[in-house]
């Protein structure tokens, strides 16, 4: 005789169930959706470049497509010359040197992120992980057995940590800190005096640091981007960068990213891949060794309307009462505080939350932007200025509009 399968047995793991959808990937699908249904939705979401992937690049891919060589398989790891060109670009941007050896081609800057922690997480290691953040990071250590322990940081200090609160944070398990500047969803740069201070205490308590640099060439006014291990060289046996070609050369859905690291490091993260997914799209691979291996002219560019918008949406956001949005530094987010907005009366409607503000406002001016709650500080909002300049004045006019019906 059988026994009944019990009502409450878990038919998806305690682990993949734990897992939250990608909120910024979440609105900008439900934007899309309204759009194709004929809703003049403008989405303010998905950080994504509106620009169209180099010329240049585009037909690297082509030629490849019709080489016999790309369609089969290839090294795990990446094409070797990939490889070589990444450690190159690397010098050429950051001035730090690797050896094509220490690099990993992945399937964009999500696997690279999951993968390194995997290589060097046990059960129960804990993460230091700077608020606000983006929604990968802390699910990304939980997938590799960590435990990220949010440090939080706010409008004040430009969204910036300092190291009194990362020593605060810092326990026995403590294994690695995290670092992103630019970053992704304040905009925030950390100055090379406080990143350097960051790297020192770091290297001092023999801590791992991951480093994400995507937004690297993404940089306004006097902000300077810096590479942590060239900063602190002490850094280097135990750092790992993350990175890709998604933001800079406007290539999001290429899907190439990669990690640099110690040897050892990369040898385990190369083995998880090889079971995971092998290696990356050949054709993609190739377009990625076409952008980094060619000038920044493209860049260059981008970041001009980058920078354009970024002065406007913050101009725009500064002057709706109760909003107060400090300037971003790089990237191409503005994250702005709406905790004074929190309660009060728009449209009939009283938001608890910087969730319920963001619903109200796609619900009633048809604007997505993202809540706080999805990178770990509820009371914001953050508003991606990688689309079209009129797009984003008529997006912004909209929410000026909406919330200056606010009132106690």
């Amino acid at each position: 005789m059988t026994s009944a399968t019990p009502s409450s047995e878990r038919r998806v793991s305690a682990r993949i169930g734990a897992i939250s959808e990608s909120a910024t990937l979440a609105v900008d699908a439900k934007a899309k959706a309204l759009k194709a249904a004929g809703r003049p939705v403008i989405g303010f979401g998905a950080g994504e470049p509106d620009f169209p992937t180099p010329d240049y690049i585009v037909e690297a891919a082509v030629e490849a497509c019709r080489n016999p060589k790309y369609h089969r398989y290839t090294p795990a790891g990446g094409l070797p010359e990939l490889k070589a060109a990444i450690a190159a670009k690397t010098l050429r941007d950051s001035g730090y040197e690797v050896e094509a050896s220490q690099v990993l081609v992945t399937n964009g800057g999500k696997q690279a992120i999951y993968e390194a922690f995997a290589a060097i997480l046990d059960p129960g290691d804990e993460v230091i992980v700077p608020a606000p953040y983006w929604t990968t990071y802390p699910e990304s250590i939980r997938l590799a057995g960590g435990v990220p322990v949010e440090v939080v940081a706010d409008e004040t200090t430009g969204y910036r940590v300092s190291v009194e609160q990362l020593e605060a944070a810092r326990t026995e398990r403590t294994k690695v800190v995290l670092f992103v500047s630019p970053s992704n969803p304040t905009g925030s740069v950390y100055s090379e005096a406080d990143a350097k201070a960051i790297g020192e205490w770091a290297a001092e308590h023999g801590l791992w640091v991951l480093t994400d640099e995507i937004y690297e060439h993404l940089v306004y006014g006097e902000a300077k981007f810096t590479s942590l291990p060239v900063l602190v060289p002490a850094l280097r046996d135990k750092c790992i960068i993350v990175n890709g070609v998604a933001k800079t050369y406007a290539m999001t859905g290429w899907r190439v990213g990669w990690v640099i690291a110690p040897q050892d490091v990369i040898k385990a993260a190369t083995n998880l891949q090889s079971h995971a997914t092998s290696n990356v799209s050949n054709v993609a691979q190739v377009a990625a060794l076409a952008a980094v291996s060619g000038n920044l002219d493209a860049v260059a560019e981008m970041r001009k309307a980058f920078d354009r918008r970024r002065q406007t949406m913050v101009r725009m956001l500064n002057e709706i009462d109760g909003v107060f949005c400090p300037t971003p530094e790089g990237a191409f987010y503005a994250y702005p505080s709406v905790k004074e907005l929190i309660g009060k009366e728009i449209r009939g409607k009283r938001p608890q939350s910087s969730v319920e503000l963001a619903a109200l406002i796609l619900d009633e001016v048809e604007v997505a932007v993202v809540p706080g709650e999805a990178f770990g500080t509820p009371g914001y909002l953050r508003l991606s200025y990688a689309l079209g300049d009129e797009d984003l004045v008529e997006g912004v006019s909209r929410i000026q509009k909406l919330l200056a019906e606010a009132k106690a």
